[in-house]
């Protein structure tokens, strides 16, 4: 194979004349990149001679047209001297691509492009909120039609996501509460010490955790376990193409994959919700029972007391709301999986977060709700 050269310009009067030979490919250009950038544009006139070439591909074609640039910049009048076409018509399509300079964009106004990211953001919520109002649309329809027996509930599966949901949280849920029962009990004997008030921890322990902390931190806590799992789950099987071959065999992805979910999470998060209130009453007790000295049965009398049954009734009405909507967010972010394994990633996070978001607003209404018929 013969390697890539050329001859030094020869002078003739004003005009110079270069010479290649040898093969203008890719392989060989960079050996004489360096010696011709050094030679110096002189003369009027400049004849590049690529008679001698045996092959000359795009990258020898872009070194011949930066040189014949580079002079053509020093005022000499390039010219090129060939056999046949093809080595001209590949230089040309060559210099109109290395030429081509991405047009930059108008400057904009800084106001109007926080007003266009503020509209697409809008835009882009309202979508996403739409598209979460019709997947519950749907899952309601198939839910009723599993309640009134004309689909099939899949009990395997149920049993297997009662277990992941609420069996294996029991120990998180149990110590999370217990602490917060401790939590709760330290800082109201703390403050209620100065008024000489200690007896009335307990019903700050009672009626918070019974209604409210119970009932919204296992929910919060459940939400950061199974609504990413659901949504991770989901995901993969989309990115696998699984949803799609249930759709080609007849089955609905709904009825399959969600409803299970949905039906185990709302009585769980019941389960779970209970037991969190009760385990942070327990802690809440030991704290009164070793720092104020209140012995348990005493503390259980006064719980008797002052735990009013609508406060056990609220919470046990609010805690399978929470589920189901933790449990359907989850499953529609999953759903909503496109591309590859990174937006399983963007869409767990977005499970988490929104279904956490969803369960705060849901208790605030609820507070505001059960307050405005009178059960303060």
């Amino acid at each position: 194979m013969v390697s890539l050269g050329f001859d030094p310009p020869a002078l003739e009067g004003d005009a110079r004349t270069l010479a290649f030979r040898g093969r203008l490919t890719i392989a060989h250009v960079q050996s004489i990149a360096e010696p011709l950038a050094e030679l110096p544009p002189g003369g009027s006139t400049l004849a590049i001679d690529l008679t001698a070439v045996e092959r000359i591909d795009t990258a020898g074609a872009l070194l011949v047209h930066q040189l014949m640039a580079r002079w053509q910049a020093a005022g000499v009048d390039v010219s090129l001297v060939t056999e046949g076409p093809d080595a001209p018509r590949l230089i040309a399509e060559v210099a109109k691509h290395d030429d081509a300079r991405p047009v930059p964009p108008e400057p904009q106004n800084k106001m109007v492009q926080r007003l266009e990211r503020i509209g697409r953001a809008t835009v882009d919520g309202l979508a996403g909120v739409v598209g979460f109002l019709a997947f519950i649309g749907q899952t309601l329809v198939v839910l009723g039609k599993t309640l009134v027996g004309r689909r099939k509930l899949r009990w395997n599966a149920f049993i297997h996501q009662c277990e992941a949901i609420g069996v294996n949280a029991l120990g998180i849920i149990a110590l999370l509460l217990f602490l917060v029962g401790v939590v709760v009990a330290q800082q109201g004997a703390t403050q209620l010490r100065q008024f000489g008030a200690d007896i009335f921890v307990v019903n700050l322990i009672g009626r918070a955790t019974m209604r409210e902390l119970g009932i919204l931190l296992t929910a919060i806590m459940v939400a950061g376990r199974s609504a990413s799992a659901f949504a991770a789950q989901i995901g993969s099987m989309k990115l696998n193409q699984e949803v799609d071959a249930l759709e080609t065999i007849g089955l609905s992805p709904i009825e399959v994959l969600v409803i299970p979910r949905v039906l185990a999470m709302a009585l769980m998060t019941l389960v779970l919700g209970f037991f969190g209130s009760v385990c942070a009453i327990v802690g809440g007790g030991v704290y009164v029972w070793l720092a104020l000295d209140m012995p348990p049965v005493t503390y259980i009398g006064r719980l008797q007391e002052v735990v009013l049954m609508s406060d056990f009734v609220i919470g046990l009405i609010k805690a399978p709301v929470f589920g189901l909507v933790i449990a359907l967010q989850g499953c529609y972010q999953g759903m909503q999986v496109r591309g590859n394994a990174e937006d399983v990633g963007a869409r767990t996070t977005r499970a988490v977060v929104e279904s956490i978001f969803m369960v705060i607003v849901l208790d605030a209404f609820f507070a505001v709700f059960f307050s405005a018929l009178g059960y303060n």
